[in-house]
């Protein structure tokens, strides 16, 4: 397959529609130095995103968290999202929206007097964990953990924020794993490096409660979908060694959608009758 940098089709920069290989930045800019970068990864199911609105709106939320004033409002942003999946002419796609501080007067740590610039691309991503929605994937823990809100928007989906992320999951497919769980700073369990995580113990759901990391949306709607079974979700504080009491694990994200674990570290899960169910669900939900 083709590089992400050499492939025939469109891609939406600040406002106009340009060739694949001419989407095109500066070396001087400002998001590549400081980190000034934040963005969405949404799917596109049968030509609709799913949950496209919330995505746009925390878009906006994440730009302003990291001091960057958006020039786009949500509607804006829709209609640009809209407009590359046509051009793409994708039903089934992945949608890659980003927004950094470009390059201009400033190329220090400050970067007000530089533009605010917005790209979406499309493109087909299949299963982000490969086969795992049948086996279980298996998951490293991080040496890293995830930070205190205290030292970093915390809740933006901000570029600098993976960069952890990047580094752990370099060594967990280096160990054969699929991905690396996070503890926070505290030592509870957080969540993996790109989706959020639940298990189930005795009929009833537990989640690590996100007071220092995303709150995804397809966590938010997995939480929802199991609430309107009459499921009893528990959001809350995890301690590492609970893992060994849980029976079934799987994780949330939009690329990752609902895939089954079946081994974090020493620990192993089931993919029990729960975990199918909610994937299979998930499946149905979007592609309603």
């Amino acid at each position: 397959m083709a590089g992400y940098d050499d492939r025939d089709g469109l891609i939406w920069m600040d406002g106009e529609l340009v060739n694949w290989r001419d989407a095109k930045v500066h070396v001087l800019t400002h998001a590549m130095h400081y980190a000034s970068s934040v963005f969405e990864g949404e799917r596109a199911y049968n030509g609709k995103i799913f949950k496209s609105r919330e995505h746009s709106a925390r878009l906006i939320a994440s730009a302003e968290a990291l001091d960057m004033p958006m020039p786009y409002s949500v509607d804006d942003i829709e209609n640009a999202k809209e407009e590359t999946l046509k051009a793409s002419g994708l039903t089934d796609a992945y949608v890659r929206a980003v927004v950094w501080r470009g390059s201009g007067e400033d190329m220090g740590v400050a970067s007000a007097k530089n533009p605010v610039r917005m790209a979406v691309a499309v493109w087909g991503w299949g299963a982000y964990y490969g086969d795992a929605k049948m086996q279980g994937a298996k998951l490293d823990i991080a040496e890293f953990k995830r930070p205190s809100p205290e030292t970093i928007p915390v809740h933006a989906k901000a570029a600098g924020l993976y960069m952890i992320c990047t580094i752990s999951k370099h060594k967990a497919e280096a160990k054969g794993c699929s991905d690396a769980l996070f503890m926070d700073y505290r030592g509870y369990v957080a969540e993996a490096t790109g989706a959020n995580i639940f298990f189930v113990k005795d009929g009833e759901v537990h989640t690590p409660k996100p007071d220092c990391f995303l709150n995804g949306i397809t966590r938010q709607t997995v939480i929802q979908m199991l609430k309107d079974r009459g499921i009893t979700v528990h959001e809350r504080h995890i301690m590492p060694e609970e893992m060994d009491g849980f029976e079934q694990c799987w994780l949330t994200g939009t690329a990752a959608e609902v895939t089954p674990v079946g081994e974090i570290g020493p620990y192993t899960f089931e993919v029990g009758a729960m975990t199918r169910e909610i994937s299979e669900a998930y499946e149905r939900l979007v592609r309603s």
